[in-house]
């Protein structure tokens, strides 16, 4: 039963890195040059500098992982998380060789 409790606590944790990533991305894009749409109480920024060709020139960051193995924890797939991170030689997210951002973005989406 510990090393259940350690699983579920593990998953916990890595939610909230996703969720604290995610807080930080939301931060820095409230900045000028973004259009506010309000319907029905709802708000939603978008960026008008953003297209799909800019972000292939983005680098990778960190929290753009983070959220993206935020939601598949949240969808129940944190033992593919484990597996796919120890594929990349590390036990944790921040131990990823930066190099292999790329790929294990690419790799974390497709799970």
């Amino acid at each position: 039963m510990g090393s259940e409790l350690l699983r579920i606590a593990d998953g916990f944790s890595m939610v909230a890195e996703g969720l604290r990533g995610l807080a930080k991305l939301e931060k820095g894009s409230d900045t000028a040059g973004e259009n506010t749409v309000q319907d029905q109480g709802y708000t939603e920024k978008t960026d008008k500098k953003t297209t799909a060709g800019s972000k292939k020139d983005k680098p990778v960051t960190v929290e753009d992982i983070r959220a993206v193995m935020a939601q598949k924890s949240q969808e129940g797939k944190t033992k593919e998380i484990r597996e796919l991170l120890q594929k990349f030689g590390a036990v944790k997210l921040s131990a990823v060789n930066p190099e292999n951002y790329p790929a294990l973005l690419q790799e974390a989406q497709v799970l």
